[in-house]
């Protein structure tokens, strides 16, 4: 497992994972500390997850609003620079286009959105001192496939995969791949409002059968920061099932 990831020779590897304290946030840090990966981890109200999390992997909890510069700025001189970067930090509401205010737009945008910019542009600067790093930003289906009652979400989705492909292009001289993975039905909290007979429905429409777990898309995201992924950069890997095909 020690050589999956790639390691700079005589140095040792650092990661950052925003809204970790949640469920593919959680699974993620899990399977980079179980790589030997120093991982920082950010949230923002789940203190009391964030602790256990914490206790139980190692990994070293922040605190921080993601869609906030002066956050995002604190945040960068608590961690320092890192080799991987994971922007998961994400927020969802489901509403009518009337019911969708300013407001809850613009937190939509700001946390999903806004957010992944500001870390990104505050991590990628020691990615390009070290001509090496990873980002994997963590998108939907609804990012590229649009939803009905969630324009808010999808539209900052969709957002971050061209921001993720805009990136690719900008810094992949630089030694730095810039990825997005884009789950499918996932079993998280984000999904907990749904009732059994919605999941049921979704589950029959999946070829797989099943419902994705945290752990189906950390791994995805595993593979992306790995060097078996050294040459994929500015893709949006699919992890739905086969919902989407």
């Amino acid at each position: 497992m020690d050589t999956f990831l790639c390691y700079k020779s005589g140095k040792s590897t650092k990661a950052l994972v925003t809204g970790g304290s949640g469920g593919i946030g959680g699974a993620t840090v899990r399977i980079l500390r179980a790589l030997g990966i120093d991982v920082y981890f950010t949230y923002n109200r789940s203190s009391e997850a964030a602790a256990a999390l914490s206790k139980e992997t190692g990994a070293h909890a922040v605190k921080c609003d993601v869609s906030k510069e002066s956050d995002v700025e604190a945040l960068k001189k608590a961690v320092g620079t890192v080799d991987y970067l994971v922007l998961n930090a994400g927020v969802s509401s489901f509403d009518q286009l009337q019911d969708i205010t300013l407001d809850k737009w613009n937190g939509i945008i700001g946390v999903n959105l806004t957010g992944a910019y500001l870390c990104a542009k505050a991590f990628a600067t020691g990615m390009i001192y070290e001509k090496f790093g990873r980002i994997v930003a963590v998108s939907s289906m609804w990012g590229a496939h649009g939803s009905s009652c969630e324009a808010h979400y999808a539209a900052s989705k969709g957002g971050l995969e061209a921001f993720i492909k805009s990136l690719a292009k900008e810094l992949g001289p630089s030694g730095i791949t810039c990825n997005a993975v884009a789950p499918g039905f996932i079993l998280t909290k984000m999904n907990a409002a749904l009732d059994a007979q919605a999941v049921e429905e979704i589950v029959s429409e999946t070829p797989v059968g099943r419902a994705g777990s945290p752990e189906d898309v950390a791994g995805g995201i595993a593979f992306l920061l790995s060097d078996a992924a050294s040459f994929i950069t500015g893709t949006v890997l699919t992890i739905d099932g086969g919902l989407t095909v």
